[in-house]
């Protein structure tokens, strides 16, 4: 077992005066109206960070691609959902303003503001920078006009093949109203002009609707000596309409794209069958109130009206495009290019040392408590895990709880298999998990038919909590594995964002596993609990007495501290507490990734809390909460952010680490995060973010670091981990810094 895996067992607190500091001036209150940051707008704010990374220049070219299309999909999902539920408010004339003193007609203005201005810069990148780089590495996208020979007689046979057996013109006159078009789809809007025989000569304008089948590839390859040569799918299209609208002259041609409200909306209590409710309301998202309309340059200026009225949106809602249409394409493209040396150096999730070579893992499990780091370990030991137990005579059950998988899951194939061998199976399936409604309908009806008991939850609720309860009889007994984690059981994105497990076979947490499924799956109410913190009945108050109990230790002349690290921070009565807490003298380090609407540095109010968020190659998820205690340290991992919907509408779990090696191991997570001066950015009180003076601090990537070091470890494993190019460990990783800028 390799000896350097965990590093020092000294207690965080002596790390943290180091780490943090507090030197910033304070601004006076009376600079802003509201001690809270409105949610919609710190989430702009958090999107603005992602269009850095896509616009920063040391980032690997085909890497921030793919930051521009996070942003564009960011940017979907945030109208889709967030926008819409404000402009329902709006047409129920609610007008309460929200803790930052913003009613939602006001909120709708300022996001109509900042997303206009979001979306220019999201272009100005694109045409300026992105492009022009592109083009230097040989890459390109075409326009028709601008093929050769050979690619011309490429796109004219692959139109007639393969697209126009595919498309539908739909006339819109007065026989034919205007269809009813699909969330996020492109169309094309032709303007035919066609001369009618009378007396007097003149000229009828008619308009038809052609849909840009999205069961076909949007960027398409082009032949030649140069292989990185596209075409889009809509360009194509474009320029073969006369094989569609023969016989007549075709005038203007406007491309535009349409966003509906996809929030769905129903009552579970008054749901019959909660699994028919919502796929007939999965269906519906298609066809939800339109919220915003984008339309590319060039567009006939008369169309635009006739849209407008049709759709019955306002001009703030209309979005003129300089560019494609849903850059979200831009994914797709970087995926199509293969030149490594425009990507991050590659990496792969290591093993696990303790898991490393061992084909018996409830064995290891039972020897000491297993802390996993995703990405930078393998998901693999909770995927075998799972396996053996489903193929292990000796396991009884398996219970666990899903809220979202990947397409192809082999946990969810597992679990079937242990239910069709005779285990008593059982499976919380999280239909109401935001966009993956459809993927776990599907599941919850293979696993029902695979005889595994599944349920959907508690009405009212969703099950957002990651927990995996194995029941297992052994010559000494009944025992009981659990898997606790930060996030989700998807194989997929455990090799992109940040995670935590805890893998023990803790008697204490094995009874509260059992505990806590029995309450989900009947009506057991457990009194209390010991080491599990479930929400939401338990966990807000949990969360409170302890930040309470920071400042009473203040108040006493004791040191305190808290360090949380989360996805986002909006809970009003957590951020009251944190904001009494630091005029009490407790030192406050936060870790937000996402929104935000704490104030930090503001005086008389939160001089002693820092706030920074990280953004980088991996997508930071991991929930850690720290708190001093007078000296006990007491730290927690947890499926839940401080925001209401997971203290209140969500069934969460928050649990302790207190195995000495696996608490290092996640100190040293927070450590090189509080560390890191290139990937963070330091919030200030407007809400507004900023990057270290690299001028001032060396270069500090704590995901670069965390990558070196599971490298180092696995290399000692005698393993042949994958160190290619730059992520060659070296003798020291604490040591190294930023691989971008050697």
């Amino acid at each position: 077992m390799p000896s350097t895996y965990y590093t020092n067992f000294d207690p965080f607190f002596s790390e943290l005066e180091k780490l943090v500091t507090f030197d910033v001036p304070a601004i006076e209150q009376s600079n802003f109206s509201s001690p809270f940051i409105n949610r919609e707008l710190s989430w702009l704010e958090f999107n603005e960070r992602v269009l850095e990374e896509a616009r920063d220049t040391d980032n690997p070219l085909l890497e921030r691609l793919n930051f521009l299309s996070i942003t564009s999909s960011n940017l979907d999902e945030f109208f889709m959902v967030r926008v819409a539920s404000l402009k329902d408010m709006v047409n129920a004339k609610y007008t309460n303003p929200d803790p930052a003193g913003l009613k939602p007609a006001d909120q709708l203005e300022l996001i109509s503001e900042k997303t206009h201005e979001m979306v220019k810069k999201q272009y100005s990148t694109f045409n300026r920078s992105l492009i022009p780089a592109l083009e230097r590495e040989k890459i390109s996208i075409l326009k028709f006009n601008e093929l050769d020979p050979q690619q011309r007689k490429f796109v004219d046979n692959y139109f007639e093949s393969t697209v126009f057996p595919v498309l539908t013109p739909l006339a819109v006159d007065a026989g034919s109203p205007f269809p009813l078009l699909s969330n996020k789809r492109l169309n094309l809007l032709v303007r035919i002009e066609t001369e009618i025989k009378s007396k007097k000569k003149s000229i009828s304008k008619r308009v038809a609707i052609l849909q840009i089948p999205s069961v076909l590839p949007r960027i398409i390859r082009l032949p030649g000596k140069d292989e990185h040569a596209f075409i889009l799918l809509e360009d194509i299209v474009s320029a073969h309409l006369d094989r569609l609208f023969t016989g007549v002259k075709i005038g203007t041609v406007s491309c535009f794209r349409i966003m509906r409200n996809a929030d769905l909306a129903f009552d579970d209590e008054d749901a019959a069958d909660l699994l028919s409710e919502i796929e007939e309301q999965v269906r519906q998202r298609q066809w939800g109130e339109v919220i915003r309309l984008e339309i590319q340059a060039g567009y006939d200026p008369e169309i635009l009206p006739f849209l407008t009225d049709i759709m019955n949106i306002n001009e703030s809602d209309v979005y003129r495009i300089s560019g494609p249409l849903d850059l979200t394409l831009l994914s797709k493209l970087s995926r199509a290019i293969d030149a490594p040396e425009l990507c991050y150096p590659p990496f792969s999730p290591q093993p696990n040392p303790f898991f490393y070579d061992k084909d018996d893992l409830f064995q290891v499990i039972r020897e000491r408590d297993v802390i996993l780091y995703h990405p930078y370990e393998a998901f693999d030991p909770v995927i075998n895990l799972i396996k053996q137990a489903a193929a292990d005579p000796n396991v009884l059950a398996i219970k666990q709880t899903l809220y979202r998988v990947s397409g192809q899951s082999p946990i969810i194939n597992a679990l079937a298999e242990a239910a069709i061998s005779g285990k008593q199976v059982l499976a919380l399936v999280e239909l109401k998990a935001r966009f993956d409604e459809e993927n776990n309908i599907q599941w919850a009806k293979k696993l029902e038919q695979a005889g595994c008991h599944v349920i959907y939850g508690l009405l009212g609720l969703k099950t957002h909590s990651k927990i995996t309860l194995i029941v297992r009889s052994e010559e000494d007994g009944i025992r009981r594995y659990v898997h606790l984690g930060t996030g989700n059981y998807n194989d997929i994105t455990a090799k992109i964002y940040t995670d935590f497990g805890l893998l023990t076979c803790s008697e204490a947490f094995g009874r509260e596993a059992t505990d806590f499924f029995n309450m989900i799956s009947g009506y057991s109410q457990p009194l209390f609990w010991r080491k599990l913190v479930p929400a939401p009945k338990w966990l807000r108050i949990d969360t409170l007495n302890r930040i309470r109990n920071e400042q009473r230790n203040a108040e006493e002349g004791k040191p305190a501290w808290i360090v949380a690290k989360m996805n986002s921070l909006v809970d009003q009565e957590i951020i009251e507490a944190l904001y009494s807490a630091s005029n009490a003298g407790v030192k406050i380090a936060l870790i937000v990734r996402g929104i935000c609407c704490l104030r930090p540095g503001v005086k008389g109010l939160s001089e002693n809390i820092v706030v920074r968020s990280l953004v980088g190659r991996f997508l930071e998820h991991a929930r850690i909460y720290y708190f001093y205690n007078n000296g006990q340290e007491d730290l927690f991992l947890s499926s839940a952010d401080w925001m209401p919907r997971n203290l209140d509408r969500r069934i969460e779990l928050q649990f302790p680490i207190e195995d000495a090696r696996t608490r290092q191991r996640v100190i040293e997570v927070l450590s090189a995060q509080l560390r890191d001066t290139d990937r963070a950015r330091n919030m200030h009180p407007d809400g507004s973010y900023s990057r270290a003076d690299r001028r001032k601090v060396d270069d500090f990537d704590s995901q670069v670091y965390l990558c070196e070091k599971a490298i180092k470890v696995a290399s000692q494993l005698n393993e042949n981990p994958i160190y290619m190019d730059r992520f060659v460990p070296r003798e020291d990783p604490d040591k190294l810094h930023d691989h971008r800028r050697e």
